[in-house]
């Protein structure tokens, strides 16, 4: 009985051995027009096998790739495309650059904080104004978002004129979106959210009770 371990290593184990042992059959044809025609088979055999390539862009490329990766780059045949090179497939993609800027209130995100620092920019004093009142309004559902919690519109302008380097300035914080609103778009009722401690307070206030009940009946 000839076991597994005392086979050839798989290199691409998801296309299975029968595969593997007709790729290195192929190889072994002389005649270049029956290696191609043999070759075709094959990957006919291997896009039945790995259906949920056809939902991957050009995979009749992935297919060609993977059977120069079985049979070790060493199988010469007429391919539609590039063919690929051993250090291509083991070279290591460029380091991608870390963001090194700071976001100074991270709930905000780093385009809020963007867009604010280039307001300076607009000079038209209509667009000013509908910017600082968009941003603003803005601001408050994701302070609100993030926070789950009420937030005074006076917060939210200096926060805004913070942001923006002096460029914006609220002069009337109220004409914000008001609170309640804001959570309601969140699907939150402004009269049933939970009080800080509500749940402490109330494991306490037990537990209070208890002691006094033990204490009556010694």
């Amino acid at each position: 009985m000839e076991y597994n371990t005392t086979r050839p290593k798989l290199l691409l184990p998801e296309y299975g051995r029968n595969v593997q042992e007709m790729i290195s059959h192929a190889m072994e044809i002389a005649d270049r027009d029956e290696r191609n025609k043999a070759t075709r088979a094959i990957i006919e055999v291997m896009g039945q096998l790995n259906p949920h390539l056809r939902d991957v862009d050009d995979f009749r490329h992935k297919l060609w790739t993977h059977l120069f990766v079985m049979s070790d780059f060493k199988l010469e045949v007429d391919s539609p495309y590039e063919i690929p090179k051993p250090e291509t497939l083991s070279s290591k993609p460029d380091q991608m650059a870390y963001p090194k800027g700071r976001i100074k209130f991270g709930h905000y995100g780093k385009y809020t904080q963007e867009i604010l620092k280039d307001s300076k920019n607009i000079t038209a004093a209509d667009e000013r104004d509908y910017l600082k009142i968009t941003m603003a309004n803005f601001m408050k559902k994701q302070y609100l978002a993030y926070n789950n919690d009420a937030v005074e519109n006076h917060v939210i302008a200096n926060q805004l004129k913070d942001l923006s380097q002096g460029e914006l300035i609220l002069e009337n914080p109220d004409e914000l979106i008001n609170t309640n609103l804001i959570l309601k778009s969140f699907g939150i009722q402004p009269n049933k959210r939970p009080k800080k401690n509500q749940k402490n307070q109330k494991n306490f206030k037990g537990k209070n009770q208890n002691q006094n009940q033990n204490r009556n009946k010694n």
